[in-house]
């Protein structure tokens, strides 16, 4: 089993930065691919970026050039940059984790909230 805990959401006004972090904890020996995901009230859940272990990285949509997704194996801990944020970013940011070892089994985390202000 793996657990995961995010931080770093709040209330920031447009334009503004947060910063996001994700804490693996068990069995993190199986994981390889990790992503951020949102979820905005009213819309499904939608890829913000993904990470592989060795820091390859992938952004979903208009992302890239705003959000930086990076991660630090030796901490156990992936991060979300998140910069020029408009009022659109609002929404509940998930921390995913796929299990190498076992196909199909996915992790995530509770969220936090990342809530822009006009």
């Amino acid at each position: 089993q793996v657990q995961l805990v995010e931080s770093g959401g709040g209330l920031v006004q447009a334009g503004g930065s947060l910063r996001l972090s994700c804490v693996m904890s068990g069995s993190v020996f199986s994981i390889n691919a990790m992503a951020w995901y949102r979820q905005a009230p009213g819309e499904q859940r939608e890829l913000v970026a993904s990470i592989d272990r060795s820091g390859g990285t992938h952004y979903a949509g208009s992302f890239k050039g705003r959000f930086t997704i990076s991660r630090d194996n030796a901490k156990n801990t992936m991060y979300l940059q998140m910069n020029s944020l408009t009022p659109e970013d609002t929404a509940v940011y998930v921390c995913n984790a796929d299990d190498a070892m076992r196909v199909g089994v996915r992790y995530f985390g509770q969220g936090t909230q990342v809530t822009v202000s006009s």
